[in-house]
């Protein structure tokens, strides 16, 4: 039987969602407490490898396996089985066999949070990008909407993607203010079907550029224009950025309420 996860997960202790030899993963941590539950090698997939640093708060994966698991019984035992790892199934469901985490996927949304305060962060480090001075959040929202729509992101692409095509198409990105009660936030609400390798956190950077004054807004057309990764903004450190959903043409979990 084929079935969905849910997962949510801190990234700092881990080097990325891929399972990796020499390193722990979160893909790897999941599959280790598949084989207590059923012995022998596991595979998953995901809907989106998230790099080391990276949290999940809705992450998608699917798992193959032998015995007819309830969802429920299945999240709590792999669950129990992840302590004291900071993974957590928060919720499971039973899919068709040719249903895929990765392939089936619609879109992909992620938020990216910037703490704007200069005492360091105490709670919140780890889980934010903290800046000492505040942003213009309708400079970067100006900026960032030069990145909407279809286009040739080579400008926010790691040289080392793997994507066939530096083609997609952004459908969001949105910033917002929002205060916290440790200190005001930016918030970047970010919306695609597919992704290139850090094109998040490339455009993050990039925007704080604007909102800290550095850039203008119009800077973003032009280094989106010049397709050459060194017109890019510098890349933000990847510990505030969230993969925050996966969307498909009909939601696994809410079929299985």
């Amino acid at each position: 039987m084929r079935i969905a996860l849910k997962v949510e997960y801190h990234g700092a202790p881990f080097a990325g969602w891929q399972r990796q030899a020499d390193q722990p993963s979160v893909q790897g941590a999941i599959e280790a407490a598949l084989s207590k539950l059923e012995p022998g090698a596991h595979t998953i997939a995901a809907a989106g490898r998230t790099d080391a640093g990276v949290h999940g708060l809705a992450q998608v994966a699917h798992c193959d396996l032998k015995k007819d698991w309830s969802p429920f019984r299945l999240s709590e035992a792999l669950n129990y089985h992840l302590k004291p790892d900071p993974v957590s199934i928060v919720d499971a469901a039973v899919v068709d066999d040719d249903w895929h985490a990765r392939f089936s996927a619609i879109e992909r949304r992620y938020l990216f949070r910037i703490l704007m305060r200069r005492a360091p962060a105490t709670h919140q480090a780890g889980l934010v990008w903290q800046v000492n001075h505040q942003l213009d959040i309708d400079a970067m929202q100006e900026g960032a909407n030069y990145l909407l729509g279809n286009h040739d992101f080579t400008t926010f692409r790691s040289s080392i993607c793997q994507a066939l095509s530096p083609q997609k198409t952004l459908d969001e990105l949105r910033v917002e203010k929002v205060e916290m009660p440790w200190g005001p936030e930016a918030h970047f609400y970010v919306r695609a079907r597919s992704f290139l390798h850090n094109q998040v956190r490339s455009f993050v950077g990039t925007l704080e550029r604007v909102g800290a004054g550095a850039w203008a807004p119009e800077d973003v057309r032009e280094a989106l224009e010049a397709k050459d990764r060194a017109a890019c903004g510098p890349v933000c450190p990847p510990q505030g950025l969230y993969l925050a959903g996966v969307g498909y043409p009909e939601d696994p979990f809410e079929k299985a309420v």
